[in-house]
């Protein structure tokens, strides 16, 4: 029996890896450039309202309980923020209709802000 020397081994090379196909995103037909968005209008997204924000020692978040008050860093009658994954889109209010809360967005991020602050 002899010896085997890994260092004679070679391994057969693999074969070059094909790229990712992806569906077509153009608009078919008319030969328009806007995407079609009918591929990504089913796609879920976590929308999240920020009234204020507030930063606390450890202590003091350890000795809140029912009927604690947290005094945030946003003013009364100010504008919430309204995130879409994480990434703020607008700005609003609070409404109350039917008795459920919504809210009236007074001002929305531009597309191309939303673009910037990703980065």
């Amino acid at each position: 029996m002899t010896e085997h020397d890994p260092s004679e081994t070679t391994a057969p090379a693999a074969p070059a890896a094909e790229p990712a196909q992806f569906a077509n995103l153009q608009a078919e037909g008319d030969g328009n450039t806007d995407l079609n968005l009918d591929v990504i209008l089913d796609v879920p997204v976590t929308l999240s309202l920020e009234v204020g924000r507030a930063r606390v020692p450890i202590r003091n978040l350890l000795q809140l309980n029912q009927g604690s008050v947290v005094e945030l860093e946003r003013g009364a009658g100010e504008s919430l923020d309204v995130f879409v994954n994480g990434t703020l889109i607008a700005h609003g209010e609070v409404v109350v209709i039917n008795d459920r809360f919504g809210v009236r967005l007074t001002d929305v991020v531009s597309p191309s802000e939303r673009i910037r602050r990703l980065r």
